[in-house]
């Protein structure tokens, strides 16, 4: 089978949507199946040549973030999948390459699948001019784009009900990423310490993942610093890099425990098994996740987890089983007070490390690959699928416009329906 991805962020980006595409890739591939992916260009790829990896120009850290915007240039992409024959598109973002992804498949009349990995409308503070109706018109956009799709994967429980509540009527699977649970389970914890001059006896409150405006990281600094000041033996080990940096830092010298603050940077390959390996507890407060990515590695390294329960979260965790669920509500001192609780308790946390484990086994890449492909190929076989050479110049030409109608109504839409809301507040 030879499947086209298209995503608006990919590696060397670092992030959640990236390491899953990334992943399936690796692993489809290695089931002897055929993965292009389009993804914007970064700086120092320019002239690098990657395998069935079609780069387009883009704009960098749009706007401070992380993400990049491509410049339409459509020459490049439209050559590379006639000559990869794709049988399946499987997007990943619902705008920029997302619209070009739609085009793809209307023109070559093939299934797309679309993943809705992101709650957007918790990411518009990058966006110039953000706002309650700018939020409801992304959550429009992204739910119209969704039904122009043949299939929908939604990576946890809660995100598939909350977009069936916003109008989705795809046919609608729930699919995680998978996790390389073998890797995580050989971290060794004993080597990051001695490296980072953490002693054996001292108890690691830990975190994983971009530092960054949408992931709640002051509330969390904040608990964990409240948690330190009642356990003595105890420091907090952060891996990662963002702009929340400087703030958590600030937090932690305000509380004179800068000395106990870790800021490990981005870690990758065997530096993050041993990380998480390092943990004694994994704490949690983002509320903008749809999979508990971070928390499934962080279980496969038998480290158990105090969260707030919120979607991506709730497929994860069992509270009381493999450590703490928070209700979404918990004061900043409340979720303090919960991990200074677990860390007292070394004969729960025990007990919770070893369910931990057993939790991220249901997680594996393996068990997760088999169900993307029997997905494709139900897909595939609900849709007439033709290459681009079939289709003579006149239908081609319908096509196009069909399609072009169909985004233009997709963004006529959303902004209609935030509008509408606007004028009912009013």
């Amino acid at each position: 089978m030879n499947i086209s991805m298209f995503t608006n962020t990919y590696l060397p980006h670092v992030g959640g949507v990236a390491r899953s595409i990334s992943t399936f890739a690796e692993d489809l591939r290695k089931a002897g199946h055929r993965v292009q992916i389009v993804a914007p260009t970064y700086a120092g790829l320019e002239e690098v040549k990657e395998k069935d990896i079609v780069r387009v120009p883009a704009f960098q850290n749009f706007n401070g973030s992380d993400f990049s915007v491509r410049i339409p240039f459509t020459g490049v992409i439209n050559r590379a999948i006639t000559d990869f024959r794709p049988d399946i598109i499987h997007s990943h973002h619902p705008f920029l390459l997302g619209d070009t992804a739609l085009r793809v498949a209307r023109s070559l009349d093939l299934p797309l699948v679309f993943t809705h990995h992101t709650l957007y409308e918790k990411y518009t503070h990058y966006v110039p001019f953000d706002s309650d109706a700018l939020k409801r018109f992304v959550i429009q956009l992204a739910t119209e784009y969704a039904n122009l799709c043949h299939r929908v994967i939604a990576p946890s429980t809660d995100v598939k009900k909350l977009l069936i509540s916003r109008g989705v009527q795809t046919i609608m699977n729930v699919l995680p990423t998978g996790i390389d649970v073998d890797f995580f389970k050989n971290g060794d914890g004993k080597r990051f310490r001695r490296e980072h001059g953490i002693p054996e006896d001292t108890m690691v409150i830990g975190h994983v993942g971009r530092l960054a405006k949408e992931k709640n990281l002051p509330f969390l600094a904040g608990a964990v610093a409240r948690a330190l000041r009642k356990y003595g033996n105890a420091c907090f080990l952060v891996a990662g890099k963002g702009d929340a940096e400087p703030e958590i830092k600030e937090i932690f010298e305000e509380q004179r425990l800068d000395k106990r603050l870790i800021m490990a940077g981005s870690l990758t390959g065997n530096n993050l098994a041993d990380c998480y390996a390092a943990m004694d507890i994994f704490a949690f407060a983002s509320l903008s996740e749809t999979q508990g990515l971070v928390l499934a590695e962080a279980m496969a390294a038998a480290t158990p987890v105090v969260a707030l329960s919120a979607s991506g979260v709730n497929d994860v965790m069992k509270d009381g089983v493999n450590g703490i669920r928070l209700e979404e509500n918990t004061s900043e001192g409340q979720f303090g007070d919960a991990l200074a609780q677990a860390l007292a308790d070394r004969k729960q946390l025990l007990s919770w490390s070893r369910n931990a484990f057993e939790t991220a086994k249901t997680f594996s890449r393996e068990k997760s690959t088999e169900t993307l492909l029997q997905l494709y190929t139900k897909t595939i076989s609900g849709v007439q699928n033709s290459q681009v050479a079939e289709i003579d110049v006149l239908d081609g030409a319908l096509l196009a416009i069909k399609t072009e109608w169909e985004l233009l109504q997709e963004k006529t839409a959303a902004a209609l329906n935030s509008f509408s809301e606007v004028r009912k507040e009013r």
